[in-house]
């Protein structure tokens, strides 16, 4: 398992089991923490889920040890199943979750070499669409099983990883009205984010930032600040898909209006597929970046998870920082 697998942009690379020496019948050992406050367990039951994860990992081939731990949880139990797969007690880790599941335990694993599975059972799954992960249980760990290791950049911000995006402004201002409001009234994640996005069109919360990198900077007023590991397509407020993880790259974009109206005829162009890039947002590829501001802290969203940061916040790529197991490339 400690041979380091091509990626797969390379060529389709050997299996976790013949890294390892292992037989082609030799049964992959995996642990796998769940999220049991993800959308998926709460919908199906913790009983009903460990089943199908069962039956879905006994017809892959795959001897998995299943753990389910709420989110203040995850990190350990990450931290306790890399020391598993250091010893060779385990072929890989895997998570399931959505992608704020998924960004926690990818950053115990970044830097390791230790392989990470996941099995898509949050609400929106980015991550997992990004890398052509199907979002079936089945598929899911059949492509665990396969084990073709594919090795995929992470980015950090003051020492944070995460695997898609940052952002500064009114979306972590969005994302904590909408965790108040479903605490409060029990409204579903849709419907609270939909009130928490006319309550920020009232407040409008606009930023005065600075952007240094490479020798230059540049102030800014802006509502929203996005941070993308690897580029995104223009689709910015829908979360386009990214057709690389692994340039070593990050990209900024500023959106450029500073009124309410003006936002919010964009945020309806943008679904429509009609922004315009040139016009409404202005893009910055650098590999590091130090964002400053006069605030003692600013909210800053993590794959849609929000912390408090004191600034200036340092943002940067690890290329190549966390491998991922992930449908084998197909031949041509």
């Amino acid at each position: 398992m400690r041979k380091k697998l091509r990626s797969s942009q390379e060529a389709a690379g050997p299996t976790l089991s013949s890294a390892r020496g292992l037989s082609a019948n030799a049964a992959m050992k995996i642990e796998t923490i769940v999220n049991s406050t993800s959308g998926t367990v709460l919908r199906l039951g913790v009983d009903n889920l460990k089943a199908a994860l069962d039956s879905a990992f006994s017809a892959s081939g795959i001897e998995a040890v299943l753990k389910f731990v709420p989110c203040e949880e995850l990190r350990d139990a990450a931290a306790s199943a890399l020391l598993q797969a250091k010893s060779g007690e385990i072929d890989a880790l895997v998570v399931g979750g959505g992608d704020g599941t998924v960004r926690t335990v990818a950053a115990v694993l970044a830097g390791s070499g230790v392989p990470l599975g996941i099995l898509p059972l949050g609400t929106l799954n980015h991550f997992a669409k990004d890398l052509g992960i199907p979002l079936e249980l089945d598929s899911a760990a059949a492509v665990i099983a396969n084990g073709s290791a594919r090795t995929i950049d992470v980015a950090e911000v003051n020492g944070e990883v995460f695997i898609n995006n940052s952002s500064i402004g009114i979306y972590p201002y969005m994302v904590l009205d909408r965790e108040r409001r479903r605490a409060e009234t029990g409204h579903p994640k849709w419907i609270a984010m939909m009130l928490a996005f006319f309550r920020m069109l009232r407040q409008f919360p606009r930023r005065r930032l600075a952007v240094c990198s490479e020798g230059w900077a540049q102030p800014y007023r802006t509502p929203c600040l996005f941070i993308a590991n690897n580029q995104y397509t223009t689709q910015l407020f829908a979360l386009g898909k990214r057709e690389n993880l692994d340039r070593g790259e990050l990209w900024l974009y500023i959106v450029k209006q500073r009124h309410p109206l003006a936002f919010l005829w964009l945020a309806m162009r943008t679904a429509l597929g009609l922004l315009d890039e040139s016009r409404d947002i202005e893009t910055l590829q650098v590999r590091a970046a130090e964002i400053r501001s006069r605030a003692s802290r600013l909210l800053v969203a993590l794959d849609g998870e929000v912390e408090a940061l004191r600034p200036p916040l340092r943002y940067r790529t690890r290329p190549g920082g966390l491998r991922v197991l992930t449908p084998a490339p197909v031949e041509t």
